[in-house]
């Protein structure tokens, strides 16, 4: 029975440690930073030793922009060309991403160069919000990024919108 639970607690340590490990591999939490004249975005440090000097960068959803790892890109990428290019809003999807989609590289100094189409998709000019989004990293306008977090901090509104959502310890219940 006692190597039940010495097993038992084993387990639930090395649980916690692989969970300690994802969480150190997340773009976690927001930061302001400039553009310089010529469109190189600072990359926060922390983001910076994710992305390994390489990363992707696209249109986003909602007039941001999405900054990838290579590994997530390649996922993402995966998961894309698994749909049914006959589905209209694949193609679109496949539009979105591929046609405005560039590899850029992390230079010494830790910036990017956001290419012109898409600094003038999202309104990027001297300022930005790059905002962690686990797998990922946004980069919006201040002013955008001040609408999303009036929609992320309306209680009310969000009791109703996640509530469908079981995000509950244990998925069962």
């Amino acid at each position: 029975m006692w190597e039940k639970v010495v097993d038992s607690g084993t387990n639930a340590v090395n649980r916690r440690s692989g969970f300690k490990r994802d969480l150190a591999h997340m773009f976690l939490g927001q930061y302001q930073h400039n553009l310089d004249d010529k469109g190189r975005l600072m990359i926060p440090a922390r983001f910076r030793e994710l992305l390994d000097g390489r990363a992707y960068i696209t249109q986003g959803f909602d007039k941001c922009l999405m900054v990838m790892t290579d590994s997530y890109f390649q996922q993402v990428s995966a998961l894309i060309n698994s749909l049914n290019t006959t589905d209209p809003n694949t193609r679109l999807l496949r539009r979105m991403i591929y046609s405005t989609a560039f590899a850029v590289e992390v230079d010494k100094v830790g910036r990017v160069l956001v290419p012109q189409m898409l600094r003038e998709f999202a309104g990027l000019e001297s300022e930005a919000i790059v905002a962690g989004q686990g797998e990922y990293f946004e980069v919006w306008t201040p002013a955008a990024w001040n609408e999303q977090v009036k929609l992320i901090q309306d209680t009310e509104t969000n009791n109703q919108r996640f509530a469908t959502l079981n995000l509950s310890r244990n998925p069962s219940q």
